[in-house]
């Protein structure tokens, strides 16, 4: 049986690129047969369909830390307008021809001024943004949303995460990941992934004291 502390320190070792690749792929796979009004279903991130959520991914794997800074200059530093316009750069004529430009970025590298595991974060988060709202499942391995729990519980860059969580307890029922003091949240790795970066409907899958607290913090930015 695959010890999952192991199998997380593997992909440390090995650096995240290959679990990367892994779950675009993955996620690919997931939306080869939408149809039409499946690519119009509104994701769990705010605004945007799940056709965008797609386009705002391909975005993210084709910045490298000079064109992203020539794209935040341009918009006189407004990050969302900067994010905004960089999706509608990547949103094709057609969900088909979207599919097709994130199937040609799974293995990219390209980043913007982000860690790795960062990226591997928005392909795990988006990924579920867009999956929760077709209600479509992924078991994902246990290593891989492990170190990416450990990524968000420790940051607030991109996204709040590090700061939604603070005074709660927080502890994975399925894995060994753990962290904090407090009112207990506990749940699959997944859902306390999903908490942490601010998508509530996830806190419906988590038990403990601490859960309504985390559910309120969800509005922040």
């Amino acid at each position: 049986m695959t010890d999952p502390v192991r199998t997380a320190g593997r992909n440390r070792g090995a650096g995240v690129w290959p679990s990367i690749r892994a779950e675009r792929a993955a996620l690919a796979s997931d939306l080869t047969d939408l149809t039409e009004e499946q690519w119009s279903t509104p994701s769990l991130c705010a605004g945007l369909t799940v056709h965008e959520v797609l386009a705002h991914l391909i975005a993210g794997a084709s910045l490298n830390p000079v064109s992203w800074m020539a794209g935040v200059i341009r918009c006189r530093f407004d990050f969302d307008k900067q994010v905004a316009m960089r999706l509608a750069e990547q949103l094709g004529a057609t969900p088909g021809e979207t599919l097709e430009r994130f199937r040609r970025i799974v293995p990219s590298t390209t980043k913007p001024p982000l860690p790795a595991l960062a990226m591997l974060g928005e392909t795990i988060v988006h990924g579920e943004d867009i999956r929760r709202a077709l209600g479509i499942r992924r078991d994902y391995p246990i290593g891989v949303v492990t170190e990416t729990a450990e990524y968000y519980q420790g940051s607030d860059l991109v996204v709040l995460a590090k700061g939604r969580i603070g005074g709660l307890r927080l502890v994975a029922d399925d894995g060994p990941f753990t962290t904090g003091s407090g009112p207990l949240v506990s749940g699959r790795t997944l859902a306390l992934i999903m908490a942490m970066t601010g998508r509530a409907t996830y806190c419906d899958d988590l038990e403990g004291d601490g859960v309504e607290l985390l559910r309120s913090r969800c509005g922040a930015a």
